[in-house]
C-alpha cells in the first residue's frame, strides 16, 4: 500500500527510527516500525479485514472521526489515517468491497482518540 505524510515533523518521526524514538520512547517506536511495516506490505486495507482482528485492530472511527482509520499502537494510542480512494465504490454498504478498493492511505496523527 503507498503511504502519505503530509505533515512535515510527522513524517520524519515516522521514516527516522531515531527520531521516533526519541518523540515516542523505544516501545511506541517498534510498535510504529510494526505497523508501518504491515501497512506497507498490505496490497489493499483488505489485508486488515475483518475490522478489530488482528494485532492492528484496524478499523473506521465513528462521529467526528468518522472517515478516518486507527490502528492500534501502544495503549492508548493509535496511528490514524484517511484513504486515498482513487475509485470509491459504488455502493458503500458494502464494507470488504471499501476496503479493497483503498490501496493508498495518509496518515494523519498518533493520538489517543478515547480521551
Amino acid at each position: 500500500m503507498e503511504i502519505h505524510v503530509n505533515n512535515k515533523k510527522l513524517r520524519e518521526d515516522l521514516e527516522e527510527e531515531g527520531a521516533r524514538k526519541r518523540r515516542y520512547g523505544t516501545d511506541m517506536a517498534k510498535k510504529l516500525a510494526l505497523r508501518l511495516n504491515a501497512l506497507q506490505a498490505a496490497d489493499t486495507l483488505a489485508d486488515f479485514w475483518p475490522p478489530k482482528s488482528g494485532p492492528e485492530r484496524c478499523h473506521e472511527l465513528k462521529g467526528d472521526l468518522a472517515g478516518t482509520f486507527s490502528v492500534d499502537l501502544k495503549h492508548p494510542y493509535r496511528l490514524l489515517f484517511v484513504p486515498l480512494e482513487v475509485r470509491p465504490p459504488e455502493d458503500h454498504s458494502n464494507e470488504l468491497a471499501r476496503w479493497k478498493g483503498i490501496t493508498a492511505i495518509d496518515i494523519l496523527a498518533i493520538e489517543d482518540t478515547h480521551g
